[in-house]
């Protein structure tokens, strides 16, 4: 007797099958994806290398160049940088000035925790207390990017320990910000952005980190990709939304207006994260001097390392008692 072949399946039981599978593949896509976006959320590190100071939330790394008994200069990096942004220019200000580079928390070498610690007004205070514990009674502070947002809320905490204030290419306001590029912007997106940071490459950083430079410009650092690539998501993202809150609360021009210190701001003219136009807003502080670095972006201190260093020279001499 002939063996009987097995019915076929009928088209509307494949269709379900299919369906049953693409309905499994989704789920656990979604499931990978929510895990990563959990464990990258959670992820933190250390303070590494020496010296380290130990402040109010973790401790953060500093770095001291020049005679100890010279004027203070504090350099303040911004977003997703390092004290290492500063290189360019430290030889050239530490002939005359104890340059003093910083280590935001949860950037360079300084611990990276989880949490809600990295509001700016959190920043600035151990900005502070790392200034005090190295004996520093006044001082010039320069800020880049963010990193000014964190020297201005240094300034209204310690009107005693800031002389002078220098911006460089710190927005003024966030209705003057234009973007972070593609990769910047893809990064904070919710979910796509943790999975690009789990897998993110130099490449992928440096495409991130060049709208931080004039458009064309290829020597970004391999110390900054290092360190932009060191920090957790978390720290990176938290920097930013605080960064973001703060602006909103008051534009900066307000905020320095009623401050009462001498003002210096730099901007690159090619700034592709904040048109150098927007310097203007600066204006509207009393005496506050603007200057353009021409060829520049969003970081003169590297693009131009001489031009950025006399102008924060020919400033800090014009500041009573930091001759």
């Amino acid at each position: 007797m002939p063996t009987l072949a097995p019915p076929h399946p009928r088209p509307a039981t494949k269709r379900r099958r299919r369906g049953v599978v693409a309905s499994v593949v989704l789920l656990t896509i979604a499931a990978l994806l929510a895990g990563n976006t959990v464990m990258v959320n959670m992820q933190d590190a250390g303070a590494t290398g020496n010296p380290i100071l130990p402040v109010d939330g973790g401790n953060i790394a500093v770095a001291q160049d020049g005679p100890r008994d010279a004027p203070a200069l504090v350099l303040i990096h911004g977003l997703g940088s390092s004290m290492r942004s500063w290189d360019p220019v430290v030889p050239m200000l530490a002939t005359s000035y104890r340059v003093i580079r910083i280590d935001l928390l949860g950037h360079g070498r300084s611990a990276k925790p989880g949490g809600d610690r990295y509001a700016m007004d959190q920043q600035a205070h151990r900005v502070g207390q790392a200034l005090d514990q190295l004996g520093v009674k006044h001082a010039i502070v320069v800020g880049h990017s963010t990193g000014g947002y964190v020297a201005t809320a240094l300034t209204e905490q310690r009107r005693d320990l800031v002389t002078a204030i220098a911006l460089i290419d710190t927005g003024p306001s966030l209705e003057a910000f234009v973007s972070s590029g593609p990769v910047g912007n893809l990064v904070f997106a919710p979910v796509a952005g943790q999975l690009l940071w789990r897998i993110r490459t130099d490449g992928i950083v440096r495409r991130g980190m060049s709208s931080a430079f004039a458009p064309g410009f290829k020597n970004i650092p391999q110390a900054l990709v290092d360190d932009t690539r060191g920090m957790t998501y978390h720290a990176l993202t938290a920097t930013s939304h605080a960064s973001d809150d703060y602006l909103n609360q008051r534009p900066l021009p307000d905020r320095l207006t009623g401050l009462g210190k001498p003002l210096l701001v730099i901007f690159g003219e090619q700034d592709q994260r904040f048109p150098s136009s927007s310097a203007d807003q600066y204006r509207a502080v009393a005496g506050a001097r603007v200057e353009f670095v021409p060829g520049a972006g969003h970081s003169p201190m590297i693009e131009d390392p001489p031009r950025t260093a006399a102008l924060l020279l020919t400033f800090a001499r014009s500041v009573p008692g930091a001759q």
